[in-house]
């Protein structure tokens, strides 16, 4: 089959389901039901990306000290609309998990200050905030407890509470910064950040929002109205570009903040020069900068000349031929919602959110193991092993609120039956496990 974007997208696209399987690089007998972990680039944008790459080769040299830049500056242009932010408010950087870090590490911490986090706080970015917590001049940690089921009310009502408390417990003059998730990596259900992101206002407490899954999932994202103080979110997730690429968003009001980018780079300047925000992350060392150039649709702007460069119709166009983010993001929707259903009748469990409030794309099924069976590496492990080497299926599973669960990713590629799939892996596997780990009894629900 000809991959080549410019021809598929002569085409018409063939309907959601196995049928797009043939547009993306899957071994045929592998299920995949994990999206949510490391997204999947699509076949057409694959191979523009590998033309692009020929391209960069072709002059190492002139692409990397002129064309980079213009195309950098193109795709800030690109994405910023796609998320309600202007183009000098946005950077791109390898993934969120860099982006959080980016903005913690610039935060001149004092002893006192306090960062807030949550239980459902995703590991790599609770481990930044133990780092920093750990180290001189320790700022403290302040968790708030979000058990699931949950609904969107309680979790305002809770964190306004929260930040309440921290606000009030905090020596005058000190910093209180709150980590905040768009979308929850486990359990995968939505946050009402907007709302949250107003509480933090009233209490004069900096927002960092860590939209990993939101780009390409959640729909009609305007920052410029939210106005979170800083927010990242991952463009090979959900939105179907190369890994790794991630856009980080800082408002002009907060660019002070960020005094280097990580690594430092080139242009970065002593406090009280001029700053220079987007230079900083424009370059910071050589690395494949390909997945960064691949969201960008057809034509591009190169010192002020129009050019048709068949390297650059990747992830945006694909995603309009498709029929653009309404119609992607409800079939992956509606197929969260059927194919949870459909999981835990073959499971006999139930659904984490059962009225679907707190679902996008991602959907949490209770899976029958037993309580008692507390989350460990190995037992994660030992998933991962008998999904991919055993049943050639996988969603991640976790454990939350003494009960275990598997998160099940809804993509344009997915079907019902995928779900009853992957539902059987686990009527034998979770027994396994039972008996591997020491509970003498299946759970029963």
């Amino acid at each position: 089959m000809n991959f080549e974007l410019d021809e598929v997208c002569r085409t018409s696209p063939p309907p959601f389901g196995h049928a797009m399987l043939k547009y993306f690089g899957f071994d045929p007998k592998y299920v995949n039901l994990n999206n949510g972990s490391y997204g999947s680039v699509p076949l057409p944008v694959h191979a523009e990306c590998n033309k692009l790459t020929l391209d960069v080769e072709r002059n190492p040299d002139f692409h990397h000290r002129f064309t980079h830049y213009d195309m950098q500056a193109q795709v800030r242009q690109r994405v910023a609309p796609f998320i309600g932010a202007q183009a000098d408010e946005c950077v791109i950087v390898p993934n969120a998990t860099h982006g959080i870090n980016t903005v913690l590490r610039n935060i001149e911490w004092e002893n006192g200050d306090i960062i807030i986090d949550f239980n459902t706080t995703y590991g790599a970015v609770s481990r930044t905030a133990q780092y920093l917590s750990d180290r001189p001049p320790h700022p403290s940690i302040s968790t708030l407890t979000i058990n699931f089921p949950s609904t969107h009310a309680d979790i305002i009502s809770k964190f306004r509470a929260h930040v309440k408390s921290v606000v009030d417990s905090k020596p005058p003059g000190k910093r209180a910064v709150a980590l905040i998730d768009a979308i929850v990596a486990n359990p995968g259900v939505r946050l009402p950040w907007q709302e949250l992101v107003k509480i933090c206002k009233e209490a004069d407490v900096l927002s960092v929002i860590d939209a990993a899954h939101a780009i390409g999932q959640e729909l009609n994202i305007n920052l410029g109205e939210a106005q979170p103080d800083f927010w990242v979110s991952n463009c090979h997730k959900w939105l179907f570009s190369k890994r790794g690429c991630a856009v980080l968003y800082v408002p002009r009001r907060n660019q002070h903040l960020i005094k280097t980018s990580i690594p430092t780079s080139h242009s970065y300047v002593s406090p009280g020069n001029p700053p220079t925000f987007i230079e900083q992350f424009n370059w910071n060392g050589t690395m494949d900068f390909v997945p960064f150039y691949s969201v960008l649709p057809g034509e591009l702007i190169i010192r002020g000349v129009r050019v048709r460069l068949h390297a650059y119709l990747l992830a945006l166009r694909f995603r309009e031929w498709l029929g653009g983010e309404d119609k992607i993001n409800a079939y992956c929707h509606d197929l969260a919602i059927a194919g949870g259903k459909r999981l835990a009748e073959v499971l006999g469990t139930q659904v984490l959110d059962p009225d679907g409030s707190l679902t996008l794309n991602m959907v949490n099924v209770e899976i029958p193991l037993s309580g008692e069976i507390k989350w460990t590496p190995e037992i994660k492990n030992r998933f991962s092993e008998k999904l991919l080497k055993e049943h050639n299926v996988f969603a991640a599973t976790f454990y939350h609120n003494g009960k275990w669960w598997a998160r099940c990713s809804a993509q344009i590629y997915n079907e019902l039956s995928d779900f009853k799939f992957i539902g059987k892996a686990f009527l034998q596997i979770c027994p396994e496990i039972q008996q591997e780990f020491g509970v003498d009894s299946v759970a029963t629900v």
